[in-house]
């Protein structure tokens, strides 16, 4: 059963990416080359609601499904790794013209070459795994 609480919550975070452009290549075209406001506009909107979002997790400590407490731990000191690591996110959501989120929402729609888009980010996860106790943390 909860199972299908998560499906249906995928479904309906897919029909608002859809709807919103979001999983558009052009839309995101058209972001990297700072011709539209539009995913800019996604996207603050996305970070002012998680902002919100962390502030009511701590202020009323709410707690998960299963009722244990939600702890939101500080992030490590260190700028130069979230730089290089954004600027890596970043060129493969430019050069692929999307983001890992709305990978199975373009394969549903039917883009089935984002299937290659696919394997490469499982690839890249799996080798980040493989070399992650290698790399400076």
């Amino acid at each position: 059963m909860k199972v299908l609480k998560y499906l249906i919550v995928g479904f309906i975070f897919g029909i608002v990416l859809t709807k919103s452009e979001a999983v558009s290549w052009y839309r995101i075209y058209e972001m990297f080359h700072f011709q539209s406001f539009h995913m800019y506009g996604i996207i603050m909107t996305a970070v002012i609601t998680g902002i919100i979002g962390i502030q009511i997790i701590k202020k009323k400590n709410l707690k998960d499904i299963k009722g244990n407490s939600i702890v939101i731990q500080d992030k490590e000191k260190g700028n130069l790794r979230y730089w290089f690591g954004g600027t890596l996110f970043g060129l493969g959501w430019a050069l692929v013209g999307s983001c890992p989120g709305p990978i199975f929402i373009l394969l549903g729609a039917g883009f089935l070459a984002v299937g290659l888009v696919l394997v490469g980010a499982v690839l890249g996860t799996f080798i980040y795994g493989v070399i992650k106790d290698k790399l400076p943390h």
